[in-house]
């Protein structure tokens, strides 16, 4: 992936659509109760620790409604921040305030939870060399923002699509007749059509593993549904010739059993398909 970016043809499509959802024909509560010139701060507050992940986003947000609000940014994205923190203050008309701060904090409950969640997981194997990954469970139209939320908590990301980068699941392997026909048929395709993608194989089996070794030109073996022990087995049969990978039922009360093993990668779906929001507020404040 490229290094993410706030300032994306994504990004802005994002924000407009998510708005025009919300807003509709105007916030028409704000309109009638709210004098149109009032001008006032709002402040985000994080009602449990956590990672803070957003504020870039939400600054946009402002600016999309009123390009001459503020965010003044106290605990930028990526701080570890305790219950109870202002992490930043809005300025601007109360109207758009008001208009951008659902949006907002839907934004940066997800995000801070997705972030707030991948560093426990990172924390939990240390010191362990092990990468811990992303998955594509996400939500979607959210995925960019997702897996950079997850990069924020320490984490990494696995493929972002299903575009780049060849993974031969259990559904290819057994439509394309066995492991060694899919392959087969995966180097003839690449080499058929020029991409350069990498090629990751999954095994649910060590007998699977020891059929992968047979071929070069495999980046990554993916021990799929695997014990610990038998992780430990299949990295010792696979002695470095390709990154290996643990995935499946992996969760955190059990990731610390697969960090000793010597797997390269730890994949975790639950880092973004059913990670817990964190509980933040903007509330405006009176003058």
């Amino acid at each position: 992936m490229e290094p993410f970016s706030f300032n994306t043809p994504y990004i802005h499509d994002f924000i407009n659509r998510a708005l025009q959802e919300d807003l509709g024909d105007g916030d028409h509560s704000a309109l009638a109760a709210i004098n149109v010139q009032a001008h006032g701060s709002a402040v985000i507050l994080y009602k449990e620790p956590g990672i803070v992940a957003g504020l870039d986003l939400a600054a946009r947000i402002l600016n999309t409604l009123d390009p001459d609000a503020r965010l003044d940014v106290h605990y930028p994205d990526g701080s570890t921040v305790e219950q109870g923190t202002r992490v930043a203050t809005a300025s601007g008309r109360i109207q758009s305030l008001l208009g951008a701060e659902r949006l907002i904090l839907n934004c940066m409950q997800r995000l801070s939870g997705i972030a707030s969640t991948t560093a426990k997981a990172v924390d939990a194997v240390k010191p362990y060399p092990v990468k811990l990954l992303d998955t594509r469970k996400t939500t979607p139209g959210l995925r960019p923002l997702e897996k950079w939320a997850v990069t924020l908590g320490g984490g990494h990301n696995h493929r972002f699509g299903l575009f780049d980068m060849i993974m031969l699941k259990d559904n290819h392997i057994d439509h394309a007749g066995g492991i060694s026909a899919a392959i087969e048929k995966t180097m003839e395709y690449l080499e058929r059509t020029g991409k350069k993608l990498a090629i990751e194989v999954e095994t649910r089996n060590l007998k699977d593993v020891q059929e992968v070794l047979r071929f070069t030109g495999i980046q990554r073996i993916m021990f799929d549904n695997f014990s610990p022990e038998l992780v430990q087995e299949g990295v010792q049969l696979v002695a470095g010739r390709m990154e290996t990978e643990a995935s499946g039922g992996i969760n955190m009360s059990n990731i610390k059993g697969y960090a000793p093993t010597g797997v390269d990668f730890i994949s975790l779906g639950f880092l973004t398909h059913s990670v817990k929001s964190l509980d933040i507020s903007m509330k405006t404040l009176l003058t």
